[in-house]
């Protein structure tokens, strides 16, 4: 979803799919032993008590793109809200940032809860580090989880100008996602994972978007997740991390705090 607006002109396509994985996502599953269910009812006890958390959309991501993740998100027992960014994340990041931040606000007045949990999917994980490392988010954020996000750039930006369409065709935020934009220096330098924020992020090899693939890590003490060092047949595509049940199982994991041991037959 990072930058289908610009390769392909319209996301249209991607986001008449969403609403069948929603409902596949969202599906009832099968009655609990009572073993079972009795370790799920502790389990979403411990969720409804946590942060809130917030889920961050990427570029030309509309919301119910996004509520397979939360649907699931909301079943396992937590508040959960989604951020649309503004203009579809067309502009400049660093105004995104600056719109988070003033709904996390909310969100925390909303619920009273002293700080939340930033799941951002692709650009959204870069808005969400901006908010972080420049705009005070180190005071309320406790958990960051980024799903597919080009942390250090990706050559699909860059390849927007071989094709002949200019400099991502005047989109302010492809710009800033090309490997070594000015923007990216100024998000990279210094420590990756500023404050007292637990940092973790999950790409996948078939990522079409995010190239290389490891430009989606962190360094400096972050929980790295490939989908594939866990589960080597599983494949998801980029915007299959926000709809695909190992990648929520990792996810569910960052969140409660538990050791990463994502599903690898999760649906």
């Amino acid at each position: 979803m990072l930058l289908r607006t610009i390769l392909a002109a319209t996301t249209a396509a991607t986001v008449l799919l969403v609403p069948a994985a929603a409902q596949a996502a969202t599906a009832e599953p099968a009655a609990p032993s009572n073993t079972a269910a009795a370790a799920t009812a502790a389990q979403r006890a411990a969720a409804a008590a946590a942060d809130p958390v917030i889920v961050v959309g990427g570029l030309s991501g509309i919301s119910i793109a996004y509520e397979p993740i939360a649907a699931r998100l909301r079943a396992d027992g937590y508040r959960v809200s989604i951020f649309q960014l503004p203009n579809l994340g067309l502009g400049d990041i660093r105004e995104s940032a600056r719109a988070l931040s003033s709904y996390v606000d909310r969100v925390r007045a909303t619920t009273g809860a002293a700080r939340v949990d930033l799941v951002g999917h692709s650009e959204g994980g870069l808005v969400s580090r901006w908010y972080v490392k420049y705009l005070g988010g180190a005071a309320t954020v406790d958990q960051y989880v980024s799903l597919g996000s080009p942390q250090y750039g990706t050559y699909v930006a860059n390849l927007v100008a071989v094709l002949g369409l200019g400099s991502c065709a005047g989109v302010i935020a492809c710009q800033q996602m090309t490997i070594g934009s000015s923007f990216l220096a100024d998000l990279n330098a210094g420590d990756d994972t500023p404050g007292p924020v637990r940092w973790a992020t999950v790409r996948t090899w078939q990522d079409e978007l995010v190239r290389p693939v490891d430009n989606a890590v962190l360094a400096d003490g972050a929980t790295n997740i490939l989908v594939q060092a866990w589960c080597p047949l599983r494949v998801v595509g980029h915007l299959g991390l926000v709809l695909d049940g190992t990648t929520y199982t990792a996810v569910r994991q960052v969140l409660a705090g538990a050791p990463v041991q994502p599903n690898c037959f999760a649906v």
